[in-house]
């Protein structure tokens, strides 16, 4: 029986077992789906040996950046994200390679691809983690000029406490790719000027538990269009069992 899996810490909210163990019931193939919650990375080549039947892997936080030096290859749209959250493990005889993609980047740009405006041209990406470099790089395809917010002084960032509602006004789309307002810390929600947002803000949560973060609320009051990050999880799913099979 072949195997798949998820490596990540922790691992208890996971969608993914639930998503694929149903499709190989649903679609007979002789296969099983587990979760491999690493405390650290350097325990992946020990999963690796431990697990023959491995035939491919998904990677979460905090490992889609920390895994790039495991592997023998990375697709040029994996390595130009920086970020890596799909695995496809291939044996050859006593040897195993491993090659990197990355499905985030699909799931995310068909999934907001069609909120899209004309005005909607500049956007703000709440996180600086793996997510963030896929929504970042998917949105610069779609033609709009990013920024991504951190709570820490970083370089090429700027701080939630230094955002104006001018600069809300201006940059209009605003994706949340922070674990922020995740069950069950639902009544969290990142640090803004939600005051300013209006029926030209598009908000989009990566999260999909709750249904509704305290970020898509505050702003659906104001008039903005939300989304949650259910169907971007779904299509980066079909992406990710495209690149283990292809």
């Amino acid at each position: 029986m072949d195997k798949y899996g998820i490596i990540g810490f922790p691992l208890g909210h996971s969608f993914s077992p639930g998503f694929f163990n149903e499709k190989f019931k649903n679609e007979g193939i002789n296969a099983v789906y587990e979760c491999y919650e690493l405390k650290d990375i350097d325990t992946l080549e020990e999963i690796i040996n431990l697990n023959p039947e491995l035939r491919g892997l998904n990677v979460t936080i905090p490992y889609k950046e920390k895994v790039l030096p495991f592997l023998d290859k990375i697709s040029p749209e994996a390595r130009a994200i920086g970020a890596v959250n799909v695995i496809k493990v291939e044996h050859r005889g006593n040897d195993v390679f491993l090659y990197g993609y990355n499905s985030d980047v699909i799931g995310f740009t068909k999934s907001v691809e069609p909120l899209l405006q004309k005005y909607h041209k500049k956007a703000l990406i709440l996180g600086t983690g793996g997510a963030s470099k896929a929504v970042n790089h998917g949105l610069k395809a779609l033609g709009l000029e990013t920024v991504m917010v951190s709570r820490y002084e970083r370089p090429g960032t700027v701080q939630y406490d230094k955002l104006t509602p001018e600069d809300i006004k201006e940059y209009n789309v605003i994706v949340n790719c922070t674990p922020v307002g995740m069950h069950p810390n639902v009544n969290e929600c990142p640090n803004l000027p939600y005051e300013a947002m209006d029926n030209h803000t598009l908000l989009y949560d990566l999260i999909y538990n709750p249904d509704e973060t305290l970020f898509l609320s505050k702003g659906r009051k104001q008039g903005a269009t939300v989304k949650n990050g259910l169907e971007m999880l779904l299509l980066q799913a079909f992406a990710t069992w495209d690149f283990w099979t292809k």
